[in-house]
C-alpha cells in the first residue's frame, strides 16, 4: 500500500483538519463525532439539506458544503456509515426552524443510522424528512444494500434540492424536489483497478490485467460482470445502455449527462468517454443540455468511471444552473 498518510486510522480526522483550514470561508469542522457545516449555519428560516456517509468518496459529501447546496455533511469511517450521533449533531448544528432534509444513499448503515437519527430529532420536535437516492441499474441487491445503490445522481439531487432551499423552498417542496430526482436519476459504474482502504492495507477485489468489473458499486461491490478489458467506445456503451433502458429515456428527452471518475481515472481519458456518451445519446435523439464531468463522487484511488442520467424538465434545470459554493462545485 502506498498513500501520503501517517496512521490509518487517523486518516479521517487529519483530512477533515485540512478541509476545515483550507476552507475556512466555507465551511467549519466539528469534531467527536465529526461534522462539516456550512460556515453560516444554522440558517434561520431555510431549510437544511443534510447527507453523509463513508468517507472516501471525497469530495462526496464534505465537498458540497456550502451555499447552494449542503448545509452538513456527516462523514463517517472509510467507506462505514457515520453513527446516529453524529448525524444527530448535524441535525442540530443546521436547523434554522424551517425543517431539515436528510438525503441517504442506499445502503443498509446509512439507512438504518439516519433513520435513527431522524427519529430522536423527531423527538425533541425538530420536523426531519429522509430520501432515499438507489440510482444504480447495475444490480438488485448488493454487498451493503437491500434494492439498488445509490451513487452518482445523490450528486445531483444535493445541488438542485440545495438550489431549492436556499431559494426559501420549504421543507414539503424540497422533499417533492428530491423525490422527482430519484425517479428520474440512474446510473452505472466500471472499474479497472481496486480501491485499498487505509486499514485494510490491501486492495478490496482482485482484477487481473486484461479485466475489468462492468457494474461495480462504489465500495468495490461486485458488479454484473467481469469481462476483459475492451475499448472505450465498448465500455461507454455497456455502462450507457442499461441506464437508458430502464427509465427508459427516450428520444426527445432532455437530460444531464454526469462522466463521473472513480477517483484514478484521469481526466484525459474521463472527456473521452464523455465524447463518446454525448455521440451515442444524439444517436437516439436525446439532448444533453447540461453536463457535469470529473471526480465527484469517488472509490479512493479505483482506476474506473461512471455514468448518470438525468432527465431534466425545466425547473430542474433552472435548479441546476442556480449558484453555488462549495469547495468541489462552484459556479
Amino acid at each position: 500500500m502506498k498513500k501520503i498518510i501517517n496512521d490509518p486510522a487517523a486518516v479521517v480526522a487529519q483530512s477533515l483538519q485540512g478541509m476545515a483550514v483550507a476552507h475556512p470561508d466555507l465551511l467549519r469542522v466539528r469534531t467527536d463525532p465529526a461534522v462539516v457545516v456550512r460556515a453560516d449555519a444554522p440558517v434561520a428560516g431555510k431549510v437544511a439539506v443534510v447527507s453523509g456517509g463513508g468517507s472516501g468518496h471525497e469530495p462526496l459529501h464534505g465537498g458540497f458544503v456550502g451555499a447552494g447546496m449542503l448545509a452538513a455533511a456527516v462523514p463517517g469511517a472509510v467507506f462505514t456509515s457515520p453513527t446516529p450521533d453524529a448525524v444527530q449533531a448535524a441535525i442540530e448544528e443546521t436547523n434554522g426552524g424551517a425543517g431539515v432534509l436528510l438525503v441517504v444513499k442506499n445502503y443498509t448503515g446509512d439507512v438504518l443510522n439516519f433513520e435513527t437519527a431522524a427519529e430522536l430529532a423527531g423527538l425533541d420536535g425538530v420536523d426531519v424528512r429522509s430520501v432515499i437516492v438507489d440510482d444504480d441499474v447495475a444490480v438488485k441487491d448488493s454487498t451493503h444494500t437491500a434494492g439498488r445503490r445509490g451513487v452518482g445522481g445523490t450528486v445531483l439531487l444535493e445541488k438542485i434540492v440545495g438550489a431549492a432551499a436556499e431559494q426559501g423552498a420549504d421543507l414539503d417542496r424540497c422533499e417533492e424536489l428530491a423525490r422527482r430526482v430519484v425517479a428520474r436519476v440512474r446510473s452505472m459504474g466500471m472499474a479497472l483497478t481496486a480501491p485499498t482502504v487505509p486499514h485494510a492495507g490491501q486492495p478490496s477485489f482482485e482484477l487481473a490485467a486484461d479485466e475489468m468489473e462492468i457494474g461495480i458499486g462504489i465500495h468495490g461491490e461486485p458488479g454484473r460482470a467481469r469481462v476483459p478489458l475492451t475499448s472505450a467506445d465498448d465500455i461507454v456503451r455497456r455502462l450507457l445502455e442499461p441506464i437508458l433502458e430502464d427509465l427508459p429515456f427516450e428520444s426527445g428527452d432532455e437530460v444531464l449527462l454526469f462522466t463521473n471518475s472513480m477517483g484514478g481515472t484521469p481526466l484525459l481519458e474521463l472527456y473521452l468517454a464523455h465524447g463518446i456518451a454525448e455521440q451515442l445519446l444524439a444517436e437516439r435523439g436525446i439532448r444533453v443540455r447540461r453536463r457535469l464531468v470529473g471526480p465527484y463522487i469517488t472509490s479512493l484511488e479505483m482506476q474506473g468511471m461512471s455514468l448518470t442520467l438525468l432527465k431534466l424538465d425545466d425547473e430542474l434545470t433552472e435548479l441546476w444552473d442556480a449558484p453555488v459554493h462549495t469547495a468541489a462545485l462552484h459556479w
